[in-house]
């Protein structure tokens, strides 16, 4: 494991081995009740999925992700910078939770944090915490589990400008964002004209939101992925 992650460190000097929250157990506690257990662990351990043989309910990574819609029911996608770990992949805005503070819970209330953080990070969008909405539950191919969340319909142009603004202020301080860009689909035809890889769940939820508008009252977990 150790040498898989000096061997990424040595091809991307950016990778930092942070702190991570990994997914060690996911279940359901009643019909509607999900129950997630986690462990701190850092980003190395990410790495022995790669490494033949190796198993470790430490490489399973917790994450979440926003839904932003626009006014036409497009959603928000953006392509990952070549710095980063993830370099030229579209997904949602997210990103790996990281552990809370001792003592602190991780719960739906730490997610939707974290989400909105990131959000306005990646994009520099800023929705108040009580505006977003638990939405779904996802497990990817790769076994990570991610905490999706349902932000308020925008228009288009807004997103798009707060997006330039972002980008603007931190090229002009000689910083690199950490989305390099940003696109808007409304079905799973519209991710094929996008240039590069893209996160395993992105098609299906672009796929669930266009089949039917999302309802604030609806179950906000799904039993099954994809």
């Amino acid at each position: 494991m150790n040498r898989g992650w000096d061997e990424a460190v040595q091809a991307n000097p950016s990778l930092f081995d942070g702190p991570v929250v990994a997914c060690a157990g996911l279940d359901w506690d009643g019909p509607h009740r999900l129950v997630l257990a986690w462990a701190r662990t850092t980003y190395r351990f990410h790495g022995l999925r790669r490494l033949p043989g190796a198993s470790s309910r430490l490489s399973s990574l917790l994450f979440v992700g926003v839904v932003q819609p626009t006014d036409d029911e497009r959603l928000l996608v953006g392509r990952m910078a070549q710095w980063t770990a993830s370099a030229g992949r579209w997904q949602l805005p997210g990103g790996s939770v990281e552990p809370p503070d001792d003592h602190e819970p991780l719960d739906v209330a730490a997610l939707r944090r974290h989400a909105a953080r990131e959000l306005v990070e990646e994009t520099g969008i800023d929705v108040p915490l009580e505006d977003l909405t638990l939405w779904l539950v996802i497990r990817g191919e790769d076994g990570d589990v991610g905490a999706l969340f349902l932000a308020p319909r925008r228009p288009a142009s807004l997103l798009r400008e707060q997006f330039d603004a972002l980008v603007s202020a931190e090229t002009a301080l000689g910083g690199d964002p950490e989305l390099d860009q940003m696109a808007f689909v409304r079905s799973p035809a519209d991710l094929v004209a996008l240039d590069g890889p893209q996160a395993d769940y992105l098609a299906p939820i672009v796929r669930r939101y266009a089949g039917a508008a999302p309802r604030r009252d609806a179950p906000p977990v799904s039993r099954s992925w994809p």
